[in-house]
C-alpha cells in the first residue's frame, strides 16, 4: 500500500500514513507533546476538522484551546452540543445565540412564554453533560443545497434556510448529532467527549453559555459583569428592528430587492441621532467642560469625536480637539514590552504629567503651548503659534484607547468629564445559532485602512492583531464599564461594503504565509454577504464612520 508523508509543524518530524488516514489517527503518531487536547488542525494553512482523511502530502500543524482557531471550534462545537440539549428538552424552542458579554456567549429561549430559570439551566446543563459522557459524535455531509434548506425549515430554522437561498451554492454542508442536523460555519470536534468544560449561568430574559479558560482549560471562564456592553446591544436589538435586518439572510434579501440605499439611509440616521442625543447630554451637564472617548482598535473613535464635534456646535456648545498623540514621550523614554520593544500602547508612553498640568490650565482659561509629536524621528517639539486657549462655552474633545483609565486625567474632578466608549458591536447574527464577531469586524475594518493609509498589507495587519488585542484586554476593555454612556459605531450594511475592499487585499495572501489560513476563514465570512451592485459604495455618507476605513471622509 502506498505511504504518504506528512510533515508536522508541531514536532519538526515527518508522520508517515496510508491514504485515508484521518488527522485523529495522525495524532497519535506524532512525536510532538500536546500540553492540552488537539481540537482540530491546520493543513496546508487551512483550518480543518480532525475527521479530515488524508490522500496527499501535507503540511500538518495541530491545534488546541490555546490557539484562537481551536477556541472557535471548540466554541462552535459547544453551541452545536447545547442546541442538541435544547431540542431534546424543549422541542418547541428555538436556541438564539446572540453576542458576546460577560466572557460568554449570551443566549436567549424564543418559541414560547416559559422564562429561563434556574431549574431549567440545571436541566439544559445536566443533557449537556449526558451528551458528552455518551462520546456522541459529529458528523458532516456534504447536501444539495435545496435538500439542507428544507431540513432547516423543518428544523424551525428560516434564518439558516434563508442564508443558504441568498448565498446561492449547490452543495451545503450539514453537521449531525444522532439524527439532529445544523449548519455551523466552520469545522467542529470530532465528538461530544471533547466539551467537557463549560458552564450556564442566568443572566437577564437568557443565559450565558461559558467556555474553558485558554490559559487553565480545565475549568470554565468566570463571568465578568457588564451591564452598559449588555444594554447597549440591546438598543442595537431595537434598530435592528428599526432595519428589519435580523440576520446577513435577511439582509442579504434586502439587496436582493433593491432595497440596499435604505438600508444605508437608514442606518446612518440612527448614527446621526444618537450623536445629537450625546451633544445634548453634554449640554445639560453643565459642569462638564472634558469630553473623553476611548474604545478598541478600530472602532471609529476619531470619527466619532468630530461628528460629536459638530452636533455639539448645534447646541450652542464650542468644541476644541485635543490630540492624546502629541502627549506621547520621546522615543527613548517609551517603555518596553517583555520582548524590549517599544510599547506604544503602554498608558506611560503618554507623558502623563504635563498632559495633566496642560488640562488643569486649559480649564482654569490659561494659554496652553500644545506640543507635537513627530512619529518619524520619535521626538516631541514645541511650535511658537501652537497656543490653545478654552473660553467659557468650550468643550475639550479627546480620543485614545486610554481615554478613560482615572489616571490619564486624575487631575480633573470627575464632574468636569463626560466619558464615552465607542465600538462596533455589531448584534446582526450569522443565523439563529450563529453570531457576527465584533472583533472580526474591526479587524476587516483595519486591513482595510491600513493598505492605504500606513501601506501596510492584509498579511501585516492580521500578523500584528494579536499584539493589538492583548493592548486591548490590558488598556481598554477593563475601563469599558467606567463609560458615562456607550456607543456602537456598527452600522447594519458596512460588512458589505468592506467585503468589495477586503477581498482583494485578503485573496494577495500565499498560502505559504503565517496569515494565510486566517485570510481564509476571512474569505469565507465574507462569502456570506451579498456582492452589492457596482457603485453602490458612493452612496455611503462623507461623513460616515465607514469612510474612516474605505478613505474619502470629509473629515
Amino acid at each position: 500500500m502506498q505511504t504518504i508523508e506528512i510533515f508536522c509543524e508541531n514536532s519538526g518530524e515527518p508522520i508517515y500514513c496510508a491514504p485515508g488516514a484521518t488527522l485523529l489517527d495522525l495524532t497519535g503518531k506524532s512525536a510532538a507533546s500536546f500540553p492540552h487536547r488537539t481540537l482540530a488542525a491546520l493543513v496546508d494553512n487551512k483550518l480543518k476538522e480532525l475527521r479530515y482523511a488524508i490522500y496527499q502530502p501535507h503540511n500538518v500543524r495541530f491545534i488546541d484551546i490555546a490557539h484562537p482557531d481551536g477556541q472557535r471550534t471548540y466554541q462552535r462545537s459547544l453551541v452545536f452540543l447545547l442546541q442538541k440539549a435544547v431540542r431534546d428538552l424543549l422541542p418547541d424552542y428555538q436556541l438564539q445565540v446572540k453576542y458576546t458579554v460577560l466572557n460568554g456567549l449570551y443566549c436567549e429561549l424564543a418559541g414560547s412564554n416559559k422564562v429561563v430559570n434556574e431549574q431549567l439551566l440545571q436541566q439544559l446543563e445536566e443533557r449537556m453533560r449526558e451528551l458528552v459522557a455518551e462520546k456522541k459524535p459529529f458528523v458532516r455531509k456534504k447536501l444539495p443545497t435545496e435538500k439542507a434548506i428544507a431540513i432547516f425549515k423543518q428544523n424551525n430554522q428560516p434564518e439558516k434556510a434563508l442564508l443558504q437561498q441568498t448565498r446561492g451554492h449547490f452543495y451545503t454542508s450539514v453537521y449531525y448529532i444522532d439524527a439532529y442536523p445544523d449548519h455551523m460555519h466552520g469545522p467542529l470536534v470530532p465528538s461530544s467527549d471533547y466539551l467537557s468544560v463549560f458552564a450556564l449561568t442566568m443572566y437577564q430574559d437568557g443565559f450565558v453559555l461559558l467556555m474553558p479558560n485558554p490559559q487553565q482549560p480545565e475549568v470554565p471562564l468566570s463571568v465578568v459583569v457588564q451591564p452598559q456592553l449588555f444594554d447597549i446591544f440591546q438598543e442595537n436589538k431595537e434598530w435592528i428592528k428599526i432595519l428589519g435586518a435580523h440576520t446577513i439572510g435577511s439582509i442579504n434579501r434586502a439587496i436582493q430587492q433593491g432595497d440596499t440605499k435604505r438600508l444605508i439611509l437608514v442606518s446612518e440616521s440612527l448614527h446621526e441621532k444618537k450623536y445629537a442625543q450625546l451633544a445634548d447630554e453634554i449640554q445639560k451637564r453643565e459642569k462638564v467642560r472634558l469630553v473623553l472617548i476611548a474604545g478598541p482598535s478600530s472602532s471609529g473613535k476619531t470619527t466619532s469625536s468630530k461628528r460629536l464635534a459638530v452636533q455639539a456646535q448645534v447646541v450652542g456648545l464650542n468644541p476644541v480637539l485635543l490630540e492624546m498623540d502629541n502627549y506621547f514621550v520621546n522615543r527613548e523614554h517609551t517603555p518596553c514590552d517583555a520582548e524590549g520593544n517599544y510599547n506604544f500602547e503602554d498608558i506611560h508612553a503618554l507623558d502623563l504629567s504635563l498632559l495633566n498640568q496642560h488640562l488643569q490650565d486649559l480649564l482654569a482659561g490659561k494659554d496652553v503651548h500644545i506640543p507635537t509629536f513627530n512619529f518619524s524621528t520619535g521626538n516631541r517639539s514645541f511650535a511658537d503659534n501652537n497656543i490653545l486657549k478654552m473660553g467659557p462655552k468650550d468643550v475639550l474633545i479627546m480620543e485614545g484607547i486610554h481615554a478613560l483609565n482615572p489616571i490619564l486625567t486624575e487631575a480633573v474632578p470627575n464632574e468636569m468629564k463626560y466619558k464615552i466608549y465607542c465600538s462596533a458591536l455589531t448584534s446582526v447574527s450569522v443565523d439563529e445559532n450563529n453570531r457576527i464577531s465584533t472583533t472580526d469586524n474591526r479587524l476587516i475594518r483595519r486591513i482595510i485602512r491600513d493598505s492605504w493609509a500606513r501601506k501596510y498589507t492584509a498579511s501585516e495587519t492580521i500578523m500584528r492583531w494579536p499584539s493589538v488585542r492583548h493592548g486591548e484586554d490590558c488598556n481598554v476593555f477593563p475601563y469599558q464599564e467606567n463609560a458615562d454612556i456607550m456607543f456602537n459605531s456598527a452600522l447594519t450594511y458596512e460588512t458589505y461594503v468592506l467585503r468589495r475592499y477586503a477581498e482583494p487585499l485578503l485573496r494577495r495572501i500565499k498560502p505559504t504565509d503565517p496569515a494565510y489560513s486566517e485570510a481564509v476563514r476571512l474569505l469565507r465570512f465574507l462569502s456570506y454577504f451579498e456582492v452589492l451592485p457596482t457603485g453602490i459604495e458612493n452612496d455611503v455618507p462623507s461623513n460616515s464612520i465607514l469612510r474612516e476605513f474605505i478613505s474619502g471622509s470629509v473629515f
